[in-house]
């Protein structure tokens, strides 16, 4: 079957490319039908590597996908050919001591989609373990599934920050993930959420959902707006969801005494904390790595219409000009949100 394959940094194609793997007991043989394109596999195009995750060999891409069930193995059950489906693309052993404490994310022997060496779901067809596989509500559109797993990350930030009714948040950076944190705070129970990042057309987006207020930091000091919102007091939650070395060292500031900071953005070198600015305020500091438990909450928030995704989603992208759409996610990263791959169905 064609896949989209990450060939070596910098070269994409699109080729025949079996992805190993059987039909277990507890599987389902999944159609693709929507892939987002995530910052990850732009980087994985652009750089070759995250981190210590360096692609040696040709990988196919992708992790933010919903699809239909085409199979199922013999002892699924909740789940049937047919079904609409999207995929929590971590699998961790279940036998782990980091599973059986709930934090599965944090298995060391997690796999990953599109990680490599594990490959991932720009594929036509994926076979997946259906405890990770999630059945989609009618109201829920494919694209809108797909959306799920970035808006998971959202979900887990939101837990963390420990939100409480009425709190007022601020998100620095208003990539993708900085909106779903935003989305996900105000349906944790924030009344406003201030979004901040040098990018005005994504301001732009995120500033047409109500309780969403923006600030463009090249026109206005951060400090100096949350002061303003806060009479001077300061956020009760902090999101960092830039990974900016500038924005980590100054996130204490933007909190009221006692507050929560979530770090969601990852950095890609190791960067500079005021300690004692964290100290002097005895702030709470959380950190978030992907997502645990939080995908069935997630669609059922957008079921309800509590969270709409749909107008972060910049255009959908024909399976066959998928290596367009990865160039277009590079070069209008300032102006995109969400690119979506449709699969040929």
């Amino acid at each position: 079957m064609k896949a989209l394959v990450l060939e070596e940094k910098g070269r994409l194609s699109l080729r025949e490319f079996d992805i190993p793997g059987t039909l277990g007991p507890r599987d389902v043989r999944i159609r693709t039908h929507t892939v987002g394109i995530c910052g990850s596999d732009v980087h994985y195009y652009t750089h070759g590597k995250i981190g210590h995750f360096v692609v040696s060999e040709p990988m196919v891409l992708g992790h933010e996908a919903s699809g239909t069930v085409i199979a199922c193995g013999a002892e699924v059950s909740g789940l049937v050919p047919g079904d609409r489906v999207c995929m929590e693309p971590g699998i961790p052993d279940p036998t782990s001591r980091a599973s059986k404490l709930g934090i599965y994310n944090v298995d060391p022997a997690v796999t990953f989609w599109a990680t490599p060496p594990v490959h991932g779901c720009l594929a036509p067809e994926v076979i997946h373990p259906a405890a990770f596989t999630y059945k989609l509500p009618d109201a829920v559109s494919f694209a809108e599934g797909a959306m799920v797993e970035p808006f998971a990350i959202g979900m887990q930030a939101a837990l963390r920050a420990r939100i409480q009714p009425g709190d007022t948040a601020v998100v620095t950076g208003a990539g993708p993930i900085g909106m779903m944190v935003a989305l996900a705070a105000l349906a944790g129970g924030c009344a406003r959420v201030i979004v901040a990042d040098l990018a005005q057309p994504k301001l732009d987006i995120i500033a047409a959902y109500d309780g969403i207020e923006t600030v463009n930091i090249r026109e206005t000091p951060l400090p100096e707006a949350v002061a303003a919102a806060t009479d001077g007091w300061g956020a009760d939650v902090v999101f960092e969801c830039s990974g900016a070395a500038p924005a980590i060292l100054a996130m204490h500031r933007l909190a009221r005494p006692g507050g929560a900071i979530v770090l969601v953005g990852m950095p890609v070198d190791p960067v500079p904390v005021d300690i004692v600015g964290l100290q002097a305020k005895e702030l709470r500091v959380e950190t978030v790595f992907r997502y645990a438990n939080v995908y069935d909450r997630a669609i059922a928030l957008m079921a309800a219409g509590k969270v709409d995704l749909k107008p972060l989603i910049s255009a959908s992208i024909p399976f066959a000009d998928s290596i367009a759409g990865f160039d277009r996610a590079v070069e209008a990263r300032d102006s995109d949100v969400k690119l979506q791959i449709v699969m040929p169905q």
